[in-house]
Parts: structure tokens; sequence; C-alpha cells
């Protein structure tokens, strides 16, 4: 049985998600895998690769043919070089953690956001305005 290590395509429309997987030859795209190794998100920024080193260079070793697409992203992650015995490339780049509302922080917007809703102030002018209307009724009789 010929294997692939190929990527199946996952996600909304203009919205790709791949899992890397091994798969036999002949099955479709998105048809049963053998095994998933990894994932792939282009759409992030940076792109989001992880790859599971040690399936990888199983696979790899027992003859499975990576397709074009995987095998550049394996070359990515050094798998590639790791199973020829090349030299491994530079690290990933790797997302740096945001942070939390910085801007907002420094406007000093979290005082002001911790107010009373608006609908509990309307409320509370309907209840100022009921006993006014009773007082006037009771100094009638």
């Amino acid at each position: 049985m010929a294997v692939k290590i190929k990527l199946k395509r996952l996600g909304k429309i203009r919205s790709p998600h791949y899992r890397i997987v091994v798969a036999d030859s002949r099955t479709r795209r998105d048809g049963r895998a053998i095994e998933e190794i990894g994932l792939y998100h282009p759409v992030q920024n940076p792109s989001r690769i992880e790859v599971d080193s040690e399936r990888a260079q199983y696979w790899l070793g027992v003859g499975a043919q990576p397709t074009e697409p995987v095998l550049a992203i394996l070359k990515l992650t050094g798998d590639w070089q790791k199973y020829k015995g090349e030299p491994a490339p530079a690290p990933l780049l790797v997302a740096e953690p945001k942070a939390a509302r910085p801007v907002f922080d420094a406007l000093g917007g979290d005082d002001e956001g911790k107010g009373e809703a608006i609908t509990q102030k309307k409320k509370a002018e309907k209840k100022d305005e009921a006993p006014a209307e009773s007082s006037s009724a009771s100094t009638e009789a």
C-alpha cells in the first residue's frame, strides 16, 4: 500500500484549516486517514504549524511520501532535515501574546465603565415620580 502524508482541508470558505494526515495515496483529499500527525492554519499571522515530530519521523522511516505542500511544512519545522540527516533550520516565528487593552487602560476608561446600567436609572426615576403623586393625592383629602 502506497502511503502519503498530505493535507486534509477543514474550515469554511476562504477560511481554510488543514490537518496533516497519513493516508493511502488512493483516498480522497478529505477522505479517511490512517493517522493525524499535525495542524496547519495558514490564515493566522504567523501561520500556526504543529507537527508531531516523532510520528512524522516514523512515517517517513517506513516509506510514506509527503506531498509538496507537506514537504514545505516539514522543511519549515525541521523534520525533513532531521530525517535526511541535515542541519536544522532557523526556529519558527511564534505569535507574540497580545497585551490586555493597553490603550484603554492608559485612557482611564476602566473607571467609568462600571457605573449603573441605563435601565436601572429609568426605573429609579419612575419610582421617584410615584411617591410624589401619592403625596399630592393625600393632601387633597
